[in-house]
């Protein structure tokens, strides 16, 4: 998979905020030495997240993000051991829910946005570049999820309950017009 041709290929739609993020994601990807490495704070480093429907396609997953205080999709950091960004969300999907997604020859690319990340211990105020890919579940049963994450099958129509952002909600448009 070549990141670069995937990014460059995805239409923001008129939003100028996804313009924005994909021109800064582009000079991440094409200009920085090491665009997937956690420690790279300037000017940040690409993260991959996932857009998850249920099988029936009518609930997105969210998982609740305890430094952030809110929903959000599942996702985080690309690591070394990681085959590429899709292989990352799909990781991300599973140690965050226990979920198993289905599998598909051509998952796509259904969102990116650059956002602030505020500073945490070592880490300083830093941004992610993400990259969200859309996914269906295999099926809907979330094991006991890895640390302290809670994590909910939320109905499409009940998006304003969680809190959910612009950016996730043209994520999810995308993914359902698959």
């Amino acid at each position: 998979m070549n990141t670069v041709a995937v990014v460059e290929a995805f239409n923001p739609l008129g939003s100028e905020r996804t313009w924005r993020s994909r021109a800064a994601i582009l000079d991440l990807l094409s200009n920085h030495a090491a665009p997937f490495d956690r420690r790279s704070f300037d000017p940040g480093h690409i993260t991959a997240s996932a857009v998850v429907l249920s099988v029936d396609r009518t609930r997105l997953l969210l998982v609740y993000h305890r430094k952030l205080d809110r929903w959000l999709q599942p996702g985080g950091h690309v690591e070394p051991d990681d085959r590429n960004v899709i292989a990352a969300a799909r990781r991300e999907v599973l140690e965050e829910t226990g979920i198993t997604l289905a599998e598909s020859g051509n998952t796509t690319l259904v969102g990116l946005d650059v956002h602030r990340i505020p500073a945490a211990g070592a880490d300083p105020l830093h941004l992610h570049h993400d990259l969200t890919f859309g996914f269906t579940a295999r099926e809907e049963d979330m094991a006991k999820p890895s640390g302290s994450e809670r994590a909910v099958w939320c109905e499409i129509d009940q998006l304003d309950t969680y809190g959910v952002d612009e950016p996730l909600r043209a994520s999810l448009h995308r993914a359902l017009s698959l």
